[in-house]
């Protein structure tokens, strides 16, 4: 089978002209070189694309490392992946130039197709803090001077609200080119994504999974019965069938294939309402609504 690169895979263009695929690898708990090389081969070889890492995973030197070893064997390059990292909560504000010059170094990959701010606080500062705005301010100035030297090909956030988004475009010189937040049915978050499809901003989910708690709803099991497809693949493609690009994260290489496989079925409309449905809120991860 001859490689795949993102070009031709499932994508979205972001705000910057610059194509995202659909479909990434969440490394969130991969630790040490031998388990990021596993996880990374079985992507590549089951058509990912896009590796998702973050400085708080510290793991971006490993998928430096694990990238360019294995993009020969599939005979792909540099241009052929869409690497996201992000800032971390303790480098919010005046460390943040530093922070994010470090994870550029780490990955050691000459640049980085997105980089975002992790989390709309600071390490150290209570949630209500006052200096958070100003801080979340500074940060996006140094990953605006970043993306104009080249190093970041797009800027973003994660886990803003849409007071976060709402202050950040109306002062950014640059407009981000993704919100990752968490989103599965039970926290559906219409108001962001209606907010990110008026300012052109890609909306990106996370922990689609609910960290495997909605593997096992009853409403997710009779739908991926009726459809005969894991209860992973069902919430994979319901967010794919909204234009919401995933992050499927594994250590299992049968699994990493598996949540590939969401480009050959389509969720009927009803399905998609029942699972909709299941909406109440309920987060499986952080919540960001207090910090100010």
């Amino acid at each position: 089978m001859s490689p795949t690169p993102f070009s031709s895979s499932p994508s979205v263009a972001l705000n910057t002209g610059l194509q995202m695929p659909l479909l990434g690898l969440g490394t969130y708990k991969l630790c040490g070189l031998q388990d990021v090389y596993r996880a990374v081969d079985a992507a590549l070889c089951a058509g990912y694309r896009a590796f998702d890492s973050a400085a708080v995973y510290r793991n971006e030197a490993e998928l430096g490392k694990a990238l360019r070893a294995l993009l020969p064997k599939y005979g792909l390059t540099r241009e052929d992946v869409f690497i996201t990292s992000k800032l971390g909560p303790k480098d919010q504000g005046e460390k943040a130039m530093e922070g994010a010059l470090h994870s550029w170094s780490q990955l050691d990959l000459d640049y980085i197709d997105l980089y975002l701010i992790h989390w709309p606080g600071t390490q150290g500062l209570p949630v209500g803090d006052e200096r958070n705005p100003g801080n979340r301010a500074q940060s996006w100035a140094s990953l605006e001077e970043l993306h104009g030297q080249g190093k970041l090909r797009n800027i973003g956030v994660s886990n803003y609200t849409p007071a976060h988004m709402r202050a950040l475009m109306q002062s950014c010189k640059v407009p981000p080119a993704v919100l990752q937040v968490e989103f599965h049915p039970r926290l559906c978050q219409p108001e962001l994504m209606s907010l990110c499809k008026q300012y052109g901003v890609c909306f990106q989910a996370y922990s689609s999974l609910g960290k495997g708690e909605l593997l096992s709803d009853p409403v997710m099991l009779d739908v991926a019965k009726n459809c005969e497809r894991t209860p992973a693949q069902v919430l994979l493609r319901w967010a794919l069938q909204q234009g919401v690009p995933v992050l499927p994260k594994s250590s299992n290489p049968e699994r990493i294939q598996r949540n590939a496989e969401v480009f050959d079925f389509t969720l009927s409309d009803t399905d998609m309402d029942r699972l909709s449905a299941l909406d109440c809120g309920q987060r499986f991860c952080w919540d960001p609504s207090e910090v100010a």
